[in-house]
């Protein structure tokens, strides 16, 4: 079975990851900013709203980025499940990803549909060992780019637990400690051996083969 860890690294690669806090500081800024020249948004409700006026900026940004290269994916703004508005997805090779702030680092962001699917999706890949001759792809797996919220003291790439809805089975280290530059032999952990990179390539094909099927 292949490690989320390498799965992860092996979509988003590590050299990638300095993008992140540039990206969050900049719209967190940007943020600021507005408060700061629209005496409108003084009203408690509008200081009670900061986080979304946040989450607004971080999802241009990450646009951007991925619109100049800078992150290497696709992206959708796919609909929630009630139509209420829509969401940032970015679309890798071989999986997808979304954007939240959540209050804390070791926690899922709370529930909602389309993450609470996306994570039954990737409990699919990464279950647990006794499951193991039960997997069965069944959609793109689905990985997290988490902020703090209101203050920006972290960030992580997280994989939503395959036995939880509030807890992650992996997690990077805080984005927003990492250098500037990060150095190409850190996109493979040197833990991994022949066998997990085989297994990454076998889950690859699994779901490419599951994409051909279903027109993804």
């Amino acid at each position: 079975m292949t490690s989320p860890e390498l799965f992860i690294k092996d979509q988003f690669p590590v050299t990638q990851w300095p993008v992140i806090p540039t990206v969050l500081k900049s719209a967190y800024a940007a943020a600021n900013d507005l408060y700061k020249d629209n005496p409108f948004l003084e009203v408690n409700s509008a200081q009670d709203n900061r986080g979304r006026l946040i989450a607004f900026a971080v999802d241009f940004g990450i646009e951007r980025a991925i619109k100049s290269g800078a992150i290497d994916c696709d992206y959708r703004w796919e609909q929630f499940a009630r139509p209420t508005g829509r969401y940032l997805q970015l679309r890798f090779k071989h999986s997808t990803a979304s954007v939240s702030q959540i209050a804390d680092p070791l926690r899922q962001p709370r529930p909602v549909v389309f993450r609470e699917n996306a994570r039954l999706r990737t409990q699919q890949v990464f279950a647990f060992e006794e499951f193991r001759e039960e997997l069965e792809i069944v959609g793109l797996p689905h990985f997290l780019l988490v902020h703090g919220h209101q203050s920006l003291e972290f960030a992580h790439i997280g994989l939503p637990s395959a036995a939880s809805k509030t807890h992650f089975s992996w997690t990077s280290p805080n984005l927003m400690k990492m250098p500037h530059a990060v150095s190409m032999d850190a996109e493979v952990p040197p833990e991994d051996t022949d066998t997990g990179l085989d297994d990454l390539n076998l889950l690859k094909e699994d779901i490419e083969r599951w994409i051909k099927d279903n027109g993804e």
